[in-house]
């Protein structure tokens, strides 16, 4: 299943979001997840304790963020949510962000490569980081992606 699926069948897109710090950025971006029944509660958890442990590794230069914790720490099936900040925050120090790609995956492999491929793949054009960003509904995004 493609990233794109993934996103629509967790109804897991959020675009203009405002978030008040990088753990309420992660809080909301799992909130779909957890609701859905693709993540214990316990994950968003892990990924903060993650990024205090480890600093925040998943940020890159373009202004991406894919937090995310080890398969064991509460991934209930493989799963992806967008979460589009009105406003770039830092992680824990790093650049900041304003596209932010949580993920799950239930064993290392999958969580390794098929997550950060498709999500590399995906995010490698400048343009659809542009559209994306300046999308107004879940629906926009779906189209672009």
């Amino acid at each position: 299943m493609s990233i794109k699926q993934l996103l629509q069948e967790a109804d897991a897109i959020q675009v203009g979001i405002t978030a008040n710090d990088w753990r309420d950025a992660i809080a909301l971006a799992a909130r779909p997840l957890v609701k859905g029944g693709y993540l214990q509660p316990s994950y968003p958890e892990a990924v903060i304790a993650n990024t205090l442990t480890h600093g925040a590794y998943y940020v890159f230069d373009e202004g991406i963020a894919i937090p995310h914790a080890r398969p064991e720490s509460g991934v209930l099936k493989d799963c992806f949510s967008l979460l589009v900040l009105t406003q770039p925050i830092s992680f824990q120090g790093s650049e900041k962000a304003d596209i932010v790609i949580l993920f799950g995956a239930r064993d290392s492999n999958a969580h390794i490569e098929e997550g950060i491929r498709a999500i590399v793949t995906l995010l490698d054009d400048e343009h659809t980081l542009v559209r994306l960003r300046q999308a107004s509904s879940a629906a926009e995004v779906i189209e672009i992606l």
